[in-house]
């Protein structure tokens, strides 16, 4: 495709030649023969400092905010991070609008909640792409990830093959991060979907308010909006809006409720209502927010016209997602072991109640903080943690670029607050190895933080570290009788 035709797509100022386009790349060291490269400007590096290497590499053509002294075509344009958006789609010849879109977004839920509508919609006989956390699907075919939300290239590349292998439904997590970077500008969603929204992320959007504003664009791309009306932040994530509104909740009067709830170990079951009908649910994932993303993935799949049959068959149908309150094989072993994502303060109290509603003995939980992240949150968690453990296994998440003990010590002001049992140990091999050894009949451990990650981030690198391969090598040997 010829520069020329891809900069139809978007607004510029000024365009310095033509050029024949084999593929639209942001990184620089991906740069191949005859490629336009995007020089995005991003947290911690701009894109306009490795354009030189780009042209070197064989890049036919740039994308700039400021015109640069290289020798080849420059699409100037406002925002680079728009722009590239805009030429992607087009490139890949604008695939969602060749399927039904929809987004959630939202602090927790977001992974729980597409999977539920992806298996609704099976149930109804679609094939389903979805897009999130743990990996993409397009039908059966897994595609791994490494973010929430792609660059905008890499999700209409993706979007492009989902269309080609006769996807009809897309159902994607929609992060702040994405939104706030323009990765999903240009999607039209036919329902976006809000679950909740709780102190993360702060270490990027810098404020409360701004955290919650990027939340809210979804909405803007979208046309239809289901939102939990029991949520703090309901009012300011309904203001405005100019698309019709469904709510679900459990306290407030809303569109969608759960009534006459029955929390269990083995999952959850309740009454769903909606306009005037009731039917009874039992789905296999315990908890009280098992409920609430239930509701809000009955909701979306009620405004994509599955009937409830498909609804009740495809939730009742549902098993743990990955890494989120998922029971790991003990080899024979009289305690549990749950593997769980939460690695923000109301993820960690949500599980923590949550499996305290069921345990039958003491509750030791393993956590960390990540690193080069909101600094506020650890002794939050810290002290959440404690309130609701008996014993506590302060150790490593990702620490990244930080000294993980600095982390630690963070964690540990507010262990000290809920003066619950603690022990240290950075090392969170040798950490979920003390948890496992002192575990005792009808204990519950719980893994929290990593859940389907398997790598650890230390320094600038990963690590491979997977919690499953780990729990299930130190509890190789059968128990003994």
């Amino acid at each position: 495709m010829q520069l020329r035709e891809l900069a139809k797509a978007t607004a510029y100022t000024r365009l310095t030649g033509d050029a024949e386009i084999e593929k639209i790349v942001y990184n620089s060291r991906r740069v191949q023969r005859g490629d336009l490269f995007c020089c995005v400007v991003g947290t911690f590096f701009d894109g306009h400092d490795y354009a030189a290497q780009a042209v070197e590499a064989g890049a036919a053509a740039l994308v700039v905010e400021r015109e640069l002294d290289l020798n080849v075509p420059q699409l100037v344009v406002p925002s680079t991070r728009v722009a590239m958006a805009e030429m992607a789609a087009s490139y890949y010849g604008e695939p969602s609008k060749h399927m039904k879109m929809v987004g959630v977004t939202g602090t927790n839920g977001k992974t729980s909640t597409t999977y539920m509508i992806k298996a609704i919609a099976e149930q109804a006989g679609q094939k389903v792409g979805l897009i999130g956390t743990i990996r993409n699907l397009i039908g059966s075919r897994v595609i791994e990830t490494e973010r929430t939300t792609p660059e905008s290239v890499d999700l209409q590349r993706i979007l492009r093959e989902m269309k080609d292998e006769g996807v009809e439904l897309v159902v994607m997590e929609v992060s702040s991060h994405s939104l706030d970077q323009h990765r999903v500008h240009g999607i039209d969603y036919d329902v976006g979907v809000f679950t909740n929204l709780t102190h993360d992320h702060l270490d990027y959007h810098k404020s409360f308010e701004n955290y919650l504003a990027a939340k809210k664009k979804l909405f803007s791309q979208s046309h239809k909006a289901v939102l939990n009306a029991d949520d703090p932040y309901f009012s300011h994530m309904s203001e405005g809006l100019a698309i019709p509104v469904t709510t679900f909740g459990i306290r407030e009067n809303a569109d969608f409720s759960a009534t006459d709830i029955d929390i269990t170990p083995r999952g959850v079951q309740f009454d769903l209502r909606a306009g005037g009908d009731c039917m009874r649910l039992n789905i296999g994932i315990p908890g009280l927010f098992s409920v609430f993303n239930a509701l809000g993935a009955a909701a979306a799949a009620h405004l994509l016209g599955f009937s409830e049959d498909d609804v009740k068959i495809g939730l009742e149908r549902m098993r743990s997602v990955s890494g989120r309150l998922e029971p790991l094989p003990t080899n024979g072993r009289d305690f549990t072991v749950l593997l769980d994502y939460a690695h923000a303060p109301d993820a960690l109290e949500n599980v923590l109640t949550t499996i305290r509603g069921f345990a039958k003995a003491r509750i030791i939980t393993l956590f960390g903080c990540g690193g080069d992240r909101d600094h506020a949150k650890r002794p939050i968690m810290g002290e959440i943690a404690g309130r609701y453990s008996d014993f506590l296994v302060v150790t490593s998440d990702n620490p990244r670029s930080e000294d993980p003990y600095q982390i630690i010590d963070a964690v540990m002001e507010g262990v000290m607050k809920s003066g619950c049992a603690y022990v240290v140990i950075e090392d969170r091999y040798d950490a979920i190895k003390y948890a496992l050894e002192h575990a005792k009949k009808d204990d519950i451990v719980l893994l929290a933080g990593k859940g389907h990650e398997n790598y650890q981030e230390i320094g600038s690198g990963k690590r491979h570290f997977d919690e499953k391969e780990i729990v299930a090598e130190l509890l190789k040997e059968p128990a003994e009788r």
